[in-house]
């Protein structure tokens, strides 16, 4: 059951993230139930399912679990606004993920002898890693949406798309350093980014840019923290 479940999950962290552009978004956003974007990603979704459980068997559960995240998403679509869009996101994935353990006990509660090849800690590791790549980035968009960022950096030069790597890899590199118990490596790794950081906000003397840096290099940092001791802490149990 929880190698199933670890499963589902996965694809909806592939199928919500990876495989899904931003201009799909802005398009079912704005055409809502008549963007073709909004089927695509559903049948996206249900072909991960069918790829990553690779069993037949479990096509009752797929479709199922497809059927449901079309009515959420169609519900979101309808019902958000633009003061409720970051709001609505969160209720989103909540509500998928609450399917996908719901639907997992209603099909197969009792069945624990599956025939699946990955064990359900590698399951669980690639999970928490590329929960805190891109999926996490899109999260730190969404909450830093209620300020128009762009007005702060607009004068600063960047490679493109630089923050969005560099946060990535400070995250995979904070996950790393706890699984295997390195704690101090962390607070190296926190140190190092703001002699950087400090450096360039000394130069700029701009407050908001500084506030805004400080935000998300905590929540960058905190969320890694959490979800590696979350790891750490249901590992033995998966």
């Amino acid at each position: 059951m929880i190698v199933l479940i670890l499963k589902l999950i996965l694809a909806h962290l592939i199928g919500d993230f990876f495989l899904q552009p931003q201009k799909w978004v802005k398009d079912k956003e704005k055409k809502k139930l008549k963007s073709v974007w909004l089927y695509a990603h559903i049948v996206i979704h249900i072909v991960l399912l069918f790829v990553i459980l690779w069993d037949l068997s479990y096509t009752p559960l797929i479709l199922s679990i497809g059927a449901v995240h079309f009515i959420i998403d169609a519900l979101k679509l309808m019902l958000q606004k633009k003061k409720t869009k970051r709001l609505f996101f969160f209720i989103d994935q909540i509500l998928h993920l609450i399917t996908i353990l719901a639907l997992s006990v209603l099909f197969y509660i009792g069945d624990y002898e599956f025939t699946l090849t990955l064990s359900a800690q590698f399951l669980f590791l690639i999970i928490c890693a590329s929960f805190l790549t891109s999926p996490t980035s899109i999260i730190m968009k969404i909450i830093f949406s209620k300020w128009d960022i762009s007005k702060l950096t607009k004068n600063n030069e960047s490679l493109k798309d630089a923050g969005k790597y560099i946060g990535i890899l400070e995250r995979l590199l904070v996950f790393i350093f706890i699984v295997v118990g390195h704690w101090e490596a962390v607070g190296f790794l926190i140190t190092a980014k703001s002699v950087f950081r400090f450096g360039d906000l000394t130069s700029t003397k701009e407050r908001k840019l500084t506030e805004y840096i400080l935000i998300g290099t905590l929540i960058s940092f905190g969320i890694a923290i959490v979800v590696s001791l979350i790891y750490l802490k249901l590992n033995n149990y998966v």
